[in-house]
């Protein structure tokens, strides 16, 4: 048997763990339960968007050989701007498709078209604006800069990216996105860039929710009087049964 002081000790670190680490299990308990509840293709948006737009068909190209005398072209793509045909080469140079006319990224007004090929018709747009740097939290990090952003009279707080480089439209971030974004950070504990499962926050605090059970199971181990009842229970008299 398990003396009192230990008993003690064990029953203390249980209280102790729980309370160190209680609110973390309700976030990851709340978070999980929002995730399951939740519709992804709603978190991303896509009941405000149109169906995906069809590519217009165009004519009069110029060939990979008129474009960019002395450029080496290692990948290529045909982008519509505003109805217009454009070049993106190597991933870094928009080029009209037509006259060959390098262009230093997309006017406000091209950004405008470009959203409203992707965002339903009946949302009003409410103001654009240019945004040059994103940190690690803001809900368009981790794509192309510099972007336009769009918002939208909607309750949801509604916003577009649009490319400046390319004129390629990027996402849209509504605030049931946000809750989600937020929930998930909660839940892997990564407060930086919210994907990495590895850190030594979730690490620790994994461990330390393993310990608490564990602990858990010992006092209840312990404590519980049906087990202390069969390890007194006599054992002779199984063996006179026996014999």
């Amino acid at each position: 048997m398990v003396n009192r002081k230990t008993a003690g000790t064990i029953r203390k670190a249980h209280r102790y763990l729980g309370i160190f680490l209680g609110i973390q299990f309700l976030f990851w308990t709340v978070s999980g339960m929002y995730f399951s509840w939740t519709d992804l293709d709603e978190i991303h948006g896509d009941h405000f968007k149109n169906d995906a737009p069809e590519m217009t068909g165009f004519s009069g190209l110029l060939g990979t050989q008129d474009l960019l005398p002395g450029t080496e072209v290692r990948s290529l793509h045909l982008l519509e701007i505003a109805g217009q045909p454009y070049y993106w080469i190597n991933g870094s140079q928009l080029v009209d498709a037509r006259t060959g006319a390098v262009r230093e990224g997309i006017t406000r007004e091209e950004a405008l078209q470009v959203a409203s090929r992707y965002m339903r018709s009946d949302l009003e747009v409410s103001g654009i604006q240019r945004i040059d740097s994103a940190g690690p939290h803001h809900e368009y990090r981790e794509r192309p800069l510099p972007a336009y952003e769009i918002s939208y009279r909607n309750p949801a707080h509604l916003k577009a990216y649009v490319a400046v480089a390319n004129g390629a439209f990027q996402t849209v971030r509504h605030r049931s996105w946000r809750w989600f974004d937020f929930l998930w950070m909660t839940h892997t504990m990564d407060y930086e860039g919210r994907d990495n499962f590895n850190t030594t926050l979730l690490r620790g605090f994994s461990l330390l929710g393993l310990i608490t059970v564990l602990s858990g199971f010992v006092l209840w181990g312990i404590s519980s009087p049906t087990l202390r009842r069969w390890k007194r229970r006599p054992q002779g008299k199984d063996r006179n049964v026996n014999a």
